[in-house]
Formats: structure tokens, C-alpha cells, sequence
């Protein structure tokens, strides 16, 4: 198959590229890395994304900001910053590429733990992860031309720990590696509007 990953640089993302590398012909992008770049919170680097890598049998997306901080600070331009980016930047991705995809190719997006198990500081996460979770359930029963979507939630992971410890105290992490086989279960398998929990 004919993979393109978004977020490839990052923790999850070269996991993932990892994994699926090794049978498939694997096409990174990133904001300022990769075989491709793209800013997912605007709608022409997106399209001109899809402009430039071609004949795609599926996108895995492990990109995604959201605001942390305490709920009594939080103001509609902090939460923006997640919405715009995390949530409609992955929402934005599949529907520009409904267009591109080869048929029964498939779309794996990337959510989390918090709007399952919730932290401190983290409501933006937690909202936006609900969201993403959603709209992958729904929009499985509406794609077109056997198009299929799935999305992974993980839990913390432990690379990143040296930086995200503080705030998930008593949280179990998983490697990255671990992660990846869930988007690995979603590009190579046959399911379809499944929330894929890691840890």
C-alpha cells in the first residue's frame, strides 16, 4: 500500500512509520519535516497536499495541538487552539481526502485517554479528544466508495514522559511501538468506525 503519515517526526509518528515501513511505501509529512509539509490548520496546505502525493491507499494522522492549563483560565481563543488544530485539522484531512483516497483505502486518526480518564489542566484535550472520537463513529457509516476510519487513543506514552510525567501521575504508559500496532491494525485490517484504546 501507499501510506501517508502526518506527524511522522513526532513520538507516535515514527513509530508508526516504523511499523508500516516495513511492508508498505510509507510517505512522511510534517509542518516543516518530511517527504511533503503541510499546516493542518489551513485548508490549502492541506489541499495542496493531497495535490502533491498521489494514488493513496490510506492516511494515518499523529498530529495534533491542544491547550493545557486550568479550567478557571481557560479562555475561547485557548480553546481555538485545539479545536482549530487538533480537532478540525484531523477533520479537515478526511474530508479533502474523501476526494483522493483510492477506493476501500482508509483514514486513521489520533485522539487520547483524557476524555475517558481526565486530568488536571487538561479539559481542552479531554473535549476535543470526545469529538474526534464521535465524528470517527459517525463518519464510518457515510464514507463513500468503501472508504473506512478508525482512530487510536492512546494513553501516555512513555518516550514522552520526561516532559507529560508531572501531569499523568499514576497513568501506566505504553512505548510508542505499542501504540503503532493499533494504526498498523487499522491501515492493514478491515474494520471501520472503531476507537482503537492503547494502555
Amino acid at each position: 500500500m501507499r501510506v501517508l503519515v502526518i506527524g511522522a517526526s513526532g513520538t507516535i509518528g515514527k513509530a508508526i512509520v516504523a511499523e508500516l515501513a516495513e511492508r508498505h511505501e510509507v510517505i512522511t509529512a510534517g509542518t516543516k519535516t518530511g517527504d511533503v509539509q503541510v499546516d493542518i490548520c489551513n485548508l490549502d496546505s492541506i489541499r495542496a497536499m493531497y495535490a502533491q502525493v498521489t494514488n493513496l491507499d490510506a492516511v494515518v494522522i499523529a498530529s495534533g495541538k491542544v491547550h493545557f492549563g486550568k479550567l478557571e483560565e481557560m479562555t475561547p481563543e485557548l480553546y481555538a487552539k485545539g479545536l482549530d488544530n487538533k480537532l478540525m485539522g484531523q477533520v479537515n484531512i478526511v474530508m479533502e481526502g474523501i476526494k483522493h483516497l483510492n477506493d476501500k483505502g482508509s483514514f486513521t486518526l489520533t485522539s487520547g485517554i483524557l476524555n475517558r480518564d481526565p486530568i488536571v489542566l487538561g479539559s481542552s484535550a479531554a473535549m476535543v479528544n470526545g469529538a474526534l472520537d464521535g465524528f470517527v463513529k459517525h463518519a464510518a457509516i457515510e464514507l463513500p466508495r468503501g472508504l473506512r476510519i478508525n482512530i487510536v487513543s492512546p494513553t501516555v506514552i512513555t518516550e514522552a514522559m520526561a516532559g507529560y510525567a508531572p501531569f499523568f501521575r499514576g497513568y501506566k504508559p505504553v512505548a510508542a511501538a505499542e501504540a503503532a500496532l493499533a494504526y498498523s491494525k487499522s491501515v492493514e485490517g478491515a474494520q471501520t468506525g472503531q476507537v482503537y484504546i492503547v494502555g
